[in-house]
């Protein structure tokens, strides 16, 4: 019997083969302007107090991100609110991590939920990236306004969406997310902008992050 798979809301372009137990597209671009639906990462939504120790403790303010020492990403999502971004499959873990963190500051009020599977999220990489980003994006993606590890929520193709900048080896690089059910309308979205700039399909390799 097949094992189960868990399936991102962006069809996976064929050919398609299965990475810690979700369908991914093994489609490998050519170019140098990737879009990539890196919807198996584990997301973990934190919340706690904006001024409390548990935020302290994280050292990661609103609008910024940076890496724990475990290679986890910490994005301050909003105020009193965390984006916790990890390699698939690790959402359990990244909970209990952080609920044993909450067991340090009794007392505040604290909250972990997994959104692995309710958040679609994909990775535009590329010299041209904030060219397409800033086609249906109002934000400034200058680096002095935006410069890599901000982290904004904006309207993008007049969806709702949650912004990442995440340079990677030095090539600009951004993660977007958005509710599930969007995720397909999203991705489309910038495909259809990304043609000008010849924008290629990437495949989820793992660790993704």
């Amino acid at each position: 019997m097949d094992e189960p798979r868990a399936r991102s809301p962006i069809r996976a372009q064929h050919p398609v083969t299965v990475t810690a137990g979700w369908e991914v597209s093994a489609v490998r671009a050519a170019g140098d302007l990737t879009l990539t639906d890196c919807t198996p990462l584990a997301k973990v939504l934190l919340r706690a107090p904006v001024d409390g120790g548990l935020a302290g403790k994280l050292a990661v303010p609103f609008g910024h991100t940076a890496r724990d020492p475990a290679g986890i990403l910490v994005v301050g999502s909003g105020p009193g609110e965390w984006l916790l971004i990890a390699p698939p499959g690790q959402a359990a873990e990244l909970g209990a991590r952080f609920d044993r963190l909450a067991d340090r500051v009794p007392g505040e009020l604290v909250s972990v939920l997994d959104l692995t599977h309710g958040r679609a999220m994909m990775r535009l990489t590329g010299p041209r990236a904030a060219d397409v980003l800033a086609a249906v994006c109002g934000i400034n993606l200058s680096d002095t306004n935006t410069p890599n590890g901000a982290a904004f929520r904006s309207s993008v193709a007049a969806l709702a969406t949650d912004v990442i900048r995440d340079d990677v080896a030095g090539v600009r690089s951004y993660l977007l997310h958005c509710e599930r059910s969007s995720g397909q309308y999203l991705f489309d979205a910038l495909l259809s902008v990304g043609r000008d700039f010849g924008i290629e399909i990437d495949g989820f390799t793992a660790p993704g992050i």
